[in-house]
């Protein structure tokens, strides 16, 4: 489906929304309601009907969670949405709240009344978050409470749940059997002593079985819960119409139920279960310890295998890489062109891209709302441009764009910063610390076994240097015809993953001067096994295999700051990119490339 730029966000509204959520605290006996971002899938991306946070605060963002109090409400978000929560929220009525610095417990603690009891939905916060919450409320004298979600009580015209049909997702692309995958996670249960696995996250559901769907805007998705059994045959609840073209792909070891069946299914399970902490809602440890179901605390059994590629998918995802970098192409041509032109905005900017990728007969979706900013809205990490917001394009800004793909082949996320006419220095400089970060990653050679948090310093190094930093992690895993964020490996000051071969990460360093600038440059990277080197220790070390070639802009580059080495890789990988691009683009497009991918 094509990017909407209508307004979401409403914060005149909100005022008005939180008093009636108020009164329904009264009605049940509550001093506080804590409303998340997440569904009960707790995935990243919620349908219209899910986006509670939303709806009550005006706050668009992919990740937060709102207390509301009987005299405060704090809307908690973390450091990429520090800028954008100022504008979308009505600050007389919602204080933002730094998150994860702050707790949502401590921060209780600090503003609700003495013994306060705090509501939640069961179905929409993890095991994990609950048990933790609640222990530090307690240590104040306070406590939480499961309830009937008190928001949707108040949202009259809440929005139906989406039943798209599901679709097969044929082995030629996944590189593996749902059979197959099946078996695989039956025997790490069998291994673990476990008799059934719950599984609540869309992407692990739709990896294992392969299957997808369109449930969530740019996310190729089916919404579902499953039961893994321990032999192998799976329990699937989604709404039937969903299903129908899928049966046959499925076959008789996977039975169809309604959704609404699954607390009835998991009351009925017995024996060992596992459940993940960090994914599964609380209700679904409820139900089972209320039926004497004993609780096996393990990893979502798929959240692993999905992000390690097998080579299918990866062949997959260079060939969509390829295909992308050829839209991109066309795409900086025509903005090399007519950006300093005037005339242009940050909306026609987004669509133009959008169009050069639909040009490519192959694209099944963007991979998320193309983020294009210019001047003050780039510091704006996850900005998403509307009709209210859309700026000109004008000479002497940096605009930023972040965009990508779905493909049924694989996902793509690219970040490209390109300077429309003649920018200051400062920003040049800026930019050629960011790009030294991203190359710094590129380059980046390490022992088997580190994880995202031993790697993050390396990209920040060079604007560390310069007294920046940026508030957002340096990666985030990607999937193949899934989600464009995917765990649960990152590259971040918190990720303890080891990184293993064939898992996909973004590499994108930033910087953001709020209010003038914004500068990031995204590539995606695989994992892989690190070639010999003659005289090395015999040690198992790990690499990055690139997978983005589009051109860097040489016009925000300040060539003396670069090394040697530096300047090397940058060639190098510009080269690259001719070579992979130049055939399959138009003739102008050629033409800019050449002079796009020069050497320094």
């Amino acid at each position: 489906m094509f990017q909407s730029y209508e307004t979401r966000s409403e914060p005149e509204k909100g005022p008005a929304r939180l008093a009636a959520l108020r009164k329904q605290m009264v009605t049940e006996g509550l001093q506080g309601f804590i409303v998340p971002r997440a569904d009960v899938h707790q995935g990243e991306y919620v349908t219209e009907r899910d986006a509670r946070l939303g709806w009550l605060t005006g706050f668009q963002g992919s990740a937060g969670f709102c207390v509301s109090l009987e005299d405060t409400a704090g809307v908690f978000i973390d450091g990429r949405y520090t800028v954008q929560v100022k504008s979308q929220v009505d600050l007389e009525h919602f204080t933002p709240v730094a998150w994860p610095v702050n707790h949502a417990g401590d921060w209780i603690n600090e503003q609700a009344s003495q013994k306060a009891v705090v509501g939640f939905d069961p179905w929409l916060h993890t095991l994990a978050d609950v048990e933790k919450t609640d222990a530090i409320l307690g240590r104040g004298g306070r406590s939480l409470r499961a309830c009937e979600n008190l928001i949707d009580r108040i949202w009259v015209d809440q929005p139906s749940a989406p039943q798209v049909k599901a679709f097969a997702h044929p082995v030629e692309f996944a590189g593996e059997t749902h059979a197959q995958k099946r078996s695989r996670m039956a025997q790490i249960l069998h291994e673990a002593g476990e008799d059934h696995a719950v599984i609540t996250l869309p992407d692990s559901i739709c990896w294992l079985l392969n299957i997808r769907g369109h449930d969530v805007n740019h996310n190729p998705i089916v919404q579902a819960l499953a039961i893994l059994h321990s032999d192998g045959c799976v329990d699937l609840f989604a709404h039937p119409e969903k299903l129908v073209d899928v049966q046959d792909h499925l076959g008789d070891d996977v039975t169809c139920h309604p959704q609404d069946d699954f607390a009835k299914a998991l009351a009925q399970l017995g024996g060992t279960v596992r459940v993940d902490p960090a994914t599964a809602p609380f209700a679904v440890a409820s139900v089972l310890e209320a039926t004497g179901s004993e609780i096996s605390r393990n990893p979502d059994p798929c959240i692993l295998p999905k992000a390690i590629k097998n080579e299918v998918e990866l062949e997959g995802m260079r060939q969509a890489h390829l295909r992308d970098g050829a839209a991109m192409a066309e795409f900086l041509c025509w903005l090399s062109d007519e950006a300093p032109k005037g005339g242009q905005s940050e909306i026609s900017i987004a669509q133009k891209l959008e169009g050069f990728r639909r040009a490519t007969n192959a694209l099944y979706d963007i991979s998320f709302e193309t983020i294009s900013a210019t001047g003050p809205h780039a510091p704006i990490c996850h900005y998403r441009v509307t009709e209210n917001t859309n700026l000109p394009v004008e000479s002497g800004q940096v605009l930023l764009v972040d965009s990508g793909g779905q493909y049924k082949d694989g996902t793509t996320d690219i970040t490209r910063t390109v300077a429309v006419g003649a920018v200051g220095l400062e920003e040049k400089q800026c930019f050629t610390r960011v790009l030294q970060g991203m190359i710094a990653l590129s380059r980046a050679r390490w022992p088997a076994g580190l994880s995202g948090r031993d790697l993050d310093p390396i990209a920040r190094y060079p604007i560390w240097l310069a007294g920046h930093d940026f508030d957002h992690g340096t990666g985030h895993g990607v999937g193949a015809f899934l989600s464009v964020h995917e765990g649960p490996a990152r590259i971040s000051k918190v990720s303890e993953i080891p990184l293993e071969p064939g898992m996909i990460l973004s590499n994108e360093p930033g910087y953001y001067r709020e209010g003038k600038f914004g500068i990031r440059i995204e590539n995606l990277v695989a994992v892989q096994q690190a070639g010999a080197l003659a005289g090395a220790d015999a040690r198992d070390m790990l690499d990055f295999e690139t997978l983005t070639f589009t051109p860097i802009d040489r016009n925000m580059i300040i060539v003396e700051m670069l090394s040697e080495g530096e300047k090397s890789w940058l060639n190098a990988y510009h080269a690259k990119t001719y070579a992979l691009l130049a055939d399959v683009v138009s003739e102008a497009t050629q033409n800019w490339l050449m002079d796009a991918c020069a050497a320094l």
